[in-house]
């Protein structure tokens, strides 16, 4: 069986262990579902195109955020299992260097929501973060964002502390006058999960059986952990100021999600 993964839109160290796990998951369940072959698809869809990956990319499968409203009016099968625990909920911000005083460690809530957020177009962190009456300027893309930081169209982007620090090196760095901000981050609910195209149920069932599998045996937590094993000593997540958002459209099943720094 071909499996089209589309596995774009997103950072390179998400892409391989999006893929990592996927392979894991079919590779638990050849004795009953069949051998299989990915057909891993790295295409960039800008804006609402994204939402047509099943309708008229006709891709199998791929890998987002419980909730995710650019799919709200599309069919699809969610796994509601998440694959990374909630490591993309721990939101890390980037930020100009000549602006590191601005937000020193002691910051306060009510300060921080003067400075605007650089969100791309389209991304669900744009709804969450007004929600929760932060500013925000969502606008471009992910290709283009630091490019714009950079320039002062607004006071920061964040990332997810699974991704922040390969987003940093592989795009924002070039720029020479930013940094990864060293004293706080923001969390709320966001746990990654497999979306599959609505008519192939049969491939639902396969990955919900493969997730569960592997999570049984403790292969989910040994991916995890070959990526992310030191995720709270390099990024300090354990000595930052913590600021819990409210995400208004997580599905029910993840609502109850609460920061877990010793949990990571």
């Amino acid at each position: 069986m071909e499996i089209d993964f589309w596995n774009g839109n997103r950072s390179e160290i998400r892409q391989r262990y999006e893929r990592e796990i996927l392979e894991a998951i079919l590779k638990v369940t050849v004795d009953k579902y069949g051998d299989f072959k990915i057909k891993e698809s790295f295409s960039e869809y800008p804006g609402t195109q994204e939402s047509l990956v099943f309708s008229e990319k006709n891709h199998h499968l791929f890998v987002t955020i419980a909730g995710n409203q650019k799919f709200s009016d599309e069919g699809k099968i969610v796994i509601l299992k998440p694959i990374a625990k909630n490591l993309l909920g721990y939101r890390i911000p980037i930020i100009k260097s000549k602006d590191v005083d601005k937000f020193k460690k002691n910051i306060d809530i009510k300060k921080l929501k003067t400075y605007k957020q650089g969100i791309p177009e389209t991304w669900s962190d744009a709804a969450i973060f007004r929600f929760n009456n932060y500013k925000v300027a969502e606008e471009g893309t992910f290709d283009d964002i630091f490019e714009r930081l950079s320039d002062g169209k607004f006071d920061y982007v964040t990332f997810g502390a699974n991704e922040v620090s390969s987003v940093f090196e592989n795009r924002a760095s070039k720029l020479k006058t930013l940094e990864i901000e060293a004293d706080f981050l923001f969390f709320y609910p966001f746990p990654l999960v497999f979306y599959v195209n609505p008519s192939m149920p049969k491939l639902a069932e396969r990955v919900e059986l493969g997730l569960q599998k592997i999570t049984d045996s403790g292969e989910l937590d040994a991916v995890f952990n070959k990526y992310y094993a030191n995720i709270v000593q390099n990024l300090q997540l354990d000595k930052r100021t913590l600021f819990v958002l409210e995400n208004p459209l997580i599905p029910k099943e993840f609502a109850n999600l609460l920061p877990n720094v010793a949990g990571l």
